[in-house]
């Protein structure tokens, strides 16, 4: 917990990023029946009947000390897919930057061995050499920032029937767009002084 805050107390570094990294899923659905549009003296309707399409995976980098995001849908979130959008952040995102230092949570699929099983040993370490991966603790996934835009993406743009990865990719670019354009960045005030004080029962005892 304490490198992760510490991590966030770093000045802005262009050549050194922090991004934050982490994925949500959607669930696909779609109308049985056509929604009814609002018109005068009546509200707009949709009937309760839906139809289950499957499930996609929405991947999400936001650099919290400039507000902006990048993401990413896919079909599924293995670890093939974590390694390509690493990748797109490492050539493409932030191609200029010298190191990217990244924040993710402890999910199996967020490691170094899933770039060396999506690609070959020497791009796998091309890759990993930019890297400065910093984990959240067990149970403190709420540290990754990326959790916050996470949210606000939910209630901005995910929180109506969406029934096609077609669909979900079009909204989720239109959502990164509009965010991207007037980036707002995070003021992250709970730092290591304030965990050693307000998460104290977590820290080992010590007799005296």
């Amino acid at each position: 917990m304490e490198d992760v805050l510490d991590v966030y107390q770093r000045s802005h570094d262009p050549q050194r990023p922090v991004v934050c990294v982490d994925e949500t899923s959607k669930q696909l659905v779609a109308h049985t029946r056509a929604p009814t549009p609002a018109e005068p003296g009546h509200l707009a309707s949709e009937d309760d009947e839906y139809k289950r399409c499957g499930v996609a995976n929405i991947f999400m980098a936001t650099e919290p000390m400039v507000g902006t995001c990048v993401t990413k849908v896919t079909e599924r979130r293995a670890c093939d897919d974590f390694a390509y959008f690493v990748q797109y952040l490492c050539d493409v995102t932030y191609r200029d930057a010298e190191s990217l230092v990244l924040v993710l949570d402890n999910l199996s699929t967020h490691s170094v061995a899933s770039l060396y099983g999506a690609f070959a040993p020497a791009e796998a370490r091309r890759l990993t050499k930019k890297l400065e991966i910093h984990f959240t603790p067990k149970h403190g996934s709420w540290l990754n920032m990326a959790e916050i835009a996470l949210s606000i993406l939910s209630r901005q743009c995910l929180d109506r029937r969406i029934a096609s990865i077609a669909e979900l990719t079009t909204e989720v670019a239109a959502w990164q767009a509009r965010h991207n354009a007037d980036p707002a960045p995070v003021c992250w005030r709970f730092t290591t002084d304030d965990a050693r004080i307000k998460l104290r029962r977590l820290y080992p005892s010590r007799e005296a």
